[in-house]
């Protein structure tokens, strides 16, 4: 009875450490593909007739955000490590562009007695596009792609508006290097 238990724990562990051999990354790409990303353009509308003017409470941009975003894309590839990043474009067999193109911050709940806000998502708003330089192709391309945070500004758990900003902006670059090496 002790060998069989003994020889059924053995098996168990053998099998959980196999796996059931599942990956969420592409089998388009190898894993020496180097990527290059241009840094993000700031294509946003600053035209103080449009709805979204410096007048509208639910701005949310800060000066070199689009830096910000170049930044982060990078660092989460670099954290991923799917992908190679080159910092030569020639040397690149991917190259990934973007611009910002929005940002705001959306109210989601409001105080029932006071009609304030209450919670708040940030979301920072971008197109971009992969490019195969070897077949000198689009692989894809996305307008309109949103990365996005949900916070509260007071009560407990209160976040300040720039570390929502920052946090909108991780979520973006998590999701473009998933949209990059996943191939759904």
């Amino acid at each position: 009875m002790k060998k069989l238990l003994v020889f059924l724990l053995m098996l168990s562990c053998a099998v959980s450490l196999a796996g059931c051999g599942y990956a969420t990354h592409s089998t388009t790409y190898r894993k020496s593909t180097k990527i290059y990303i241009k840094p993000f353009e700031n294509k946003v509308d600053l035209n103080i007739n449009t709805e979204y003017s410096d007048r509208n409470p639910y701005r949310l941009y800060r000066a070199g955000m689009e830096t910000k975003i170049t930044d982060a894309v990078i660092n989460r590839f670099l954290v991923d490590g799917y992908l190679k990043v080159v910092s030569q474009q020639d040397d690149a067999d991917l190259i990934l562009s973007g611009a910002l193109i929005n940002f705001d911050k959306q109210p989601l709940r409001y105080d029932q007695r006071s009609e304030n806000v209450d919670e708040y998502r940030a979301n920072i708003v971008v197109d971009m596009s992969l490019e195969n330089v070897s077949q000198k192709k689009a692989v894809w391309s996305e307008k309109g792609f949103v990365g996005f945070f949900e916070y509260n500004q007071s009560g407990t758990g209160a976040v300040a508006e720039d570390t929502a900003i920052t946090n909108a902006i991780a979520d973006l670059a998590k999701r473009v290097v998933e949209r990059t090496v996943e191939d759904w």
